[in-house]
């Protein structure tokens, strides 16, 4: 299963495959304590333990193997071309050697893993390789994190490769060409990421510092909530009709500054100037009327991500509950496909 682990909350979602179909079949979101994480760094790792270990019970799931991701920010991704003729123990080696190039950590600091993407375009001796890296106490720190909840740790991904990876099951919900030019705009609690990807490879993402956390705290401040009656009262409504004109349109408003200003970021370092597609996940991608004030605003065609569209559900998950989540589940459905890999 998938264990995505954000700044306010702890996301499980374990799958099953049948005839090429994939079920969802267990599920839940587990809120974490206020600064249990801050900006995707893991501050209180019991309490995210604690966190994990509730999802598994509300979750119903009986797997002991999960997958979990480490935050773009903490990872140092690289493609270098290495001679196409050496196994595998050999192109490890020569990794090893190479990678103190690109790394700014002492290389005994430092977990590392590659991929062999393919041959080098117009050098069929050579092959290109992506190399990632973060520092150990990252991963380990999820991995306590995970053995707390009563988890082992089978894989430890990249959020923005196992956004890729969910983004394969959205594919099709696109109005664009396979080759198409994609914004994939999360907005969590704290963080906004975008990933673009360029038929379906991710070739740039960014992060910066904004959320819905905002829109709670304006919610607490202007009402007098607790952070978890705010948190509630955002979900479930039973705020003052004044909310809406005076709270929530003012956030949707800096929602599309954010993402308009990451896209900038991206045309400013790259060679395009256009996006085909926006697509929003992330806990705030679910606030009515987000995608069409976007779409109009930005002029490029906007959809909510939801991955888990075409399955089908175990008899222990609530349709209505998963659907409402589903944008917010877009990393954690990437780490549970890599059962499938």
């Amino acid at each position: 299963m998938g264990i995505d682990i954000s700044s306010t909350a702890v996301k499980l979602l374990q799958l099953s495959q049948s005839g090429g179909r994939y079920r969802v079949e267990h599920y839940a979101v587990e809120p974490l304590p206020p600064n249990a994480v801050v900006e995707k760094n893991i501050v209180e790792v019991e309490a995210v333990g604690e966190a994990i270990k509730r999802a598994v019970v509300r979750s119903g799931t009986r797997l002991k193997h999960a997958a979990a991701a480490v935050a773009g920010s903490a990872v140092i991704t690289k493609v270098i071309p290495m001679p196409g003729n050496l196994d595998e123990d050999e192109l490890e080696d020569q990794i090893q050697l190479e990678a103190s190039q690109y790394i700014p950590y002492p290389i005994e600091e430092v977990s590392l893993d590659f991929e062999v993407l393919g041959p080098v375009q117009g050098n069929p001796d050579m092959v290109n390789v992506l190399l990632a890296a973060s520092r150990t106490e990252n991963v380990e720190v999820r991995q306590s994190a995970l053995e707390l909840g009563g988890l082992t740790a089978r894989v430890m991904d990249v959020e923005a490769f196992a956004m890729e990876n969910a983004f394969a099951l959205i594919a099709d919900q696109l109005a664009v060409p396979r080759d198409a030019i994609v914004a994939l705009v999360d907005v969590g609690a704290t963080m906004t990421t975008l990933n673009v990807l360029r038929a379906q490879r991710s070739i740039y993402t960014r992060e910066q510092v904004f959320g819905g956390k905002q829109l709670t705290d304006e919610v607490m401040r202007r009402y007098g909530l607790s952070y978890e009656e705010a948190g509630l009262a955002k979900r479930q409504g039973g705020l003052p009709e004044s909310y809406e004109i005076e709270v929530l349109e003012p956030f949707k408003e800096a929602m599309v500054q954010q993402v308009s200003r990451l896209l900038q970021f991206f045309y400013a370092g790259s060679e395009f100037n256009r996006v085909d597609q926006i697509v929003l996940a992330g806990g705030c991608a679910s606030i009515p009327g987000i995608a069409e004030m976007v779409e109009e605003q930005l002029g490029v065609p906007t959809i909510i991500a939801n991955p888990l569209a075409t399955m089908s559900l175990g008899p222990r998950v609530q349709a209505h509950a998963l659907a409402q989540d589903a944008p917010a589940l877009m990393i954690a459905c990437g780490l549970a496909l890599r059962s499938f890999d």
